[in-house]
């Protein structure tokens, strides 16, 4: 309030001058995209990389592997782009060393960048059990477009794979190179694939389709070690009962590990990943963390809903923008395998406050099935026909009671909607109602 009783705007921050950068994966790249559009932005925006090509989908690496599509359509934009959005871009360069007193980094190419604002996005790298035989010629993660086309030329001679981890990458890996020719056993060390996603029923299902395929699939099978044909390259995965999965190829895809070498060398708060508080701050005030490299409330991060909206708190924190801070929400996940679909969100065990509602069509290979408490939705998950998915999702995060629609969720979202928009129109409280 001023002195005469009226009131006045506050004055807009100064933007920051300069902004780095460090990551052109898909949140660094998403980032850039949030700022250049603002009026707030930094003034000056430099994006360093370490691989040598501009932001691409990683989440398109399966695809691509499998040959459904070309490398090109990975790509989000091209350098020209950040040429015309005045983004100083930076390829090919690994960030060695961050002195935070002095606001300025340096590259392996021994570049140093100065900065006034830094915010880190180097994602994460694939997790490797600590198994003997993993650093021979042949075992490959799945992470990347160099990873992609080193699998695709070594599925062309055809031969063994096998892949190690039955989760999303592992699956998708797996169905990648059989069909580009080989033959692959997936071994799982759970005692159902996805476990962390799919009931026993869905992972059945999924089970079963893939093997109909052709692939094999080993469950509740541990990796002992990785055998050497003498030459230093891998020639196949014994498992610790025994077995024996001849392999020229093994793919490792048990999970991710946040990159923070980094910001534990520049002194920043590290746990698992780079703490960060809900504005997506480091222990550095100067110093930001995003994506797959941050953790916040004990929460680290693999998929892209959540990264996206901490891309939108960020952006808008440093445009100068009031913007409340990141809140943790349910995610869904679908497989990306053609053929196959699935959704599955909330919990993937009923505790004894649930309701559960089935629907299981064995020779049309669907399954859906529901958590409910106190008539809310909280959790799903469903095979074969995925069309309701998203509607059932979007009434888990509404909240909504359900009570009304009970006998018709299974049926699908048309016909639950329907019973919910009768028994609003019902409803003595309607606005029909009190007009009348």
């Amino acid at each position: 309030m001023c002195s005469d009783g009226s009131t006045r705007a506050q004055a807009a921050p100064d933007p920051i001058d300069h902004l780095v950068i460090v990551g052109n994966g898909m949140a660094g790249q998403r980032l850039v995209e949030g700022l250049v559009r603002r009026d707030g932005a930094p003034r000056r925006i430099t994006l360093v990389g370490e691989e040598p090509c501009p932001a691409y989908n990683r989440i398109l690496l399966s695809p691509l592997l499998a040959g459904e599509m070309e490398r090109e359509a990975l790509t989000l934009r091209d350098a020209a782009w950040y040429a015309e959005h005045g983004v100083e871009l930076v390829l090919g360069e690994r960030v060695e060393t961050i002195d935070r007193e002095a606001r300025r980094l340096t590259t392996d190419g021994g570049r140093e960048i100065a900065y006034d604002r830094l915010v880190l996005a180097t994602g994460s790298r694939p997790a490797m059990p600590p198994i003997p035989g993993l650093d021979l010629d042949g075992v490959r993660a799945f992470r990347d477009l160099d990873d992609a086309a080193v699998l695709t030329r070594t599925a062309e001679n055809g031969g063994r794979a096998v892949v190690i981890g039955g989760g999303l990458l592992g699956l998708e890996a797996a169905e990648g190179l059989r069909k580009r020719g080989m033959t692959v056993s997936i071994v799982q060390r759970d005692d159902r694939l996805m476990n962390r996603q799919l009931d026993a029923t869905a992972a059945d299902l999924l089970e079963r389709e893939l093997a109909g395929r052709g692939l094999e699939i080993v469950t509740g099978g541990q990796l002992d070690h990785l055998e050497d044909d003498g030459r230093g390259h891998v020639i196949a995965a014994r498992l610790a009962d025994g077995r024996r999965l001849p392999a020229e190829c093994v793919v490792v895809a048990i999970g991710i590990a946040p990159n923070v070498a980094l910001a534990q060398a520049a002194g920043l708060e590290v746990n698992r990943a780079v703490v960060v508080d809900a504005h997506l701050t480091s222990s550095d005030p100067a110093i930001h963390a995003l994506g797959e490299c941050c953790e916040f409330e004990g929460q680290t991060f693999g998929l892209v809903e959540p990264i996206w909206r901490q891309v939108e708190v960020l952006a808008a924190r440093l445009a100068g923008e009031d913007v409340e801070g990141y809140v943790e929400a349910p995610t869904a996940t679908k497989l990306k395998v053609s053929g196959i679909s699935l959704y599955a969100f909330g919990p993937i065990e009923p505790d004894v406050d649930h309701e559960v509602l089935t629907y299981h069509d064995p020779e049309h290979g669907d399954y859906r099935r529901l958590l409910l408490r106190g008539g809310r939705l909280e959790g799903a998950v469903l095979y074969g026909d995925t069309a309701s998915g998203p509607w059932y999702f979007e009434q888990a995060l509404a909240g909504r009671d359900l009570t009304a629609c009970r006998a018709a969720l299974l049926l699908g979202a048309a016909d639950a909607q329907a019973l919910l928009d009768d028994a609003s129109n019902e409803s003595p409280h309607s606005p029909a109602k009190e007009a009348a």
